[in-house]
């Protein structure tokens, strides 16, 4: 590893967010800058894609707002995002998701990943 890149990670840090993919719902807070004043919003919604590696990763989101269909680019790494969170694991075969923009109603959702708890029996 250089030095530049050393002390770039050291000044900055990686924010640790949950690991999601396509199909996933999440919350977004977001910073906004409007003037002087700064204040926080939270866009919910699918994540269409994930795509990139490293500080160059980003993501989209998209949500109905109103019965219009909204798509918003987030870098991963950028210091405007304050959190990430995981609402659903969603069950899906692809890796981008383009074909949701065509579709309205019950054909726009996405089915839950359904979780297996595994429990120890103990040997009588």
């Amino acid at each position: 590893m250089d030095a530049v890149a050393f002390v770039h990670e050291q000044l900055t840090g990686k924010k640790e967010y949950p690991t999601f993919k396509a199909g996933d719902n999440v919350t977004v807070n977001y910073k906004i800058i409007e003037g002087t004043k700064e204040r926080i919003q939270s866009f919910k919604g699918d994540v269409l894609k994930r795509q990139g590696r490293g500080y160059t990763a980003s993501f989209t989101v998209r949500k109905i707002s109103d019965g219009v269909g909204v798509e918003r680019l987030f870098p991963l790494y950028s210091p405007n995002i304050e959190s990430i969170t995981l609402n659903k694991a969603g069950s899906v075969r692809r890796a981008k998701l383009f074909y949701l923009r065509d579709r309205q109603g019950k054909s726009a959702r996405i089915k839950e990943k359904k979780q297996i708890h595994h429990t120890a029996k103990a040997k009588a």
